[in-house]
């Protein structure tokens, strides 16, 4: 399988401090693998974008029900809070995009679509955290909006292994390609 670079875009989707300590533990070489994708991928001049998800101080975005009604409770995700930051893992470049959100799929409340029209870009490479969260709501939502799809498997973490893995074995390849790491820096030599 080869990947057209002049239509690849990488998504790094929530690998946040907050997200990276709830996470982390379910694949401790998850942020290893990831770095790998993404130095592969600069390297073919891919853009990178890391997606990031926060509320303003006084969270006019959430309503006091629902999945984010807890993150009202705790007070985290707030712009300019560590729990935000990208971990250092894997931190921005200069030339790197960062797109903020305010939901789950990386298109809600955020400016991606731009930001990919403006690339010209129409082949996504997800990646990220978690992979029943923010990875399954843009793969569905980019694959309604008939972006290309690829799904990088074990550069996808969640803390369900069975649902990672019916994701990734058997729902993200009925519309995209799922890869692995290694596979990926292959695709796109």
């Amino acid at each position: 399988m080869k990947i057209d670079l002049a239509k690849a875009v990488l998504l790094v989707m929530d690998v946040q401090n907050d997200m990276v300590r709830r996470f982390l533990p379910s694949d401790p070489q998850f942020l290893v693998r990831l770095s790998g994708v993404i130095q592969h991928a600069r390297a073919a001049a891919i853009p990178v974008l890391y997606i990031v998800v926060e509320f303003r101080p006084s969270l006019p975005e959430v309503v006091d029900r629902g999945y984010f009604a807890d993150v009202k409770k705790s007070g985290k995700l707030i712009s300019g809070t560590p729990e935000v930051m990208v971990h250092p893992a894997i931190a921005p470049k200069t030339n790197d995009i960062i797109v903020t959100k305010r939901r789950i799929s990386s298109f809600a409340g955020s400016d991606l679509e731009v930001v990919l029209r403006g690339l010209n870009r129409d082949l996504l490479i997800l990646t990220g955290i978690s992979t029943s969260g923010v990875v399954l709501s843009t793969y569905r939502e980019a694959f309604d909006k008939d972006y290309s799809l690829v799904v990088i498997a074990d550069a996808c973490v969640d803390n369900d292994q069975e649902v990672h893995r019916v994701l990734v074995e058997k729902i993200f390849p009925r519309h995209g390609i799922v890869l692995t790491a290694a596979e990926f820096a292959q695709a796109i030599r």
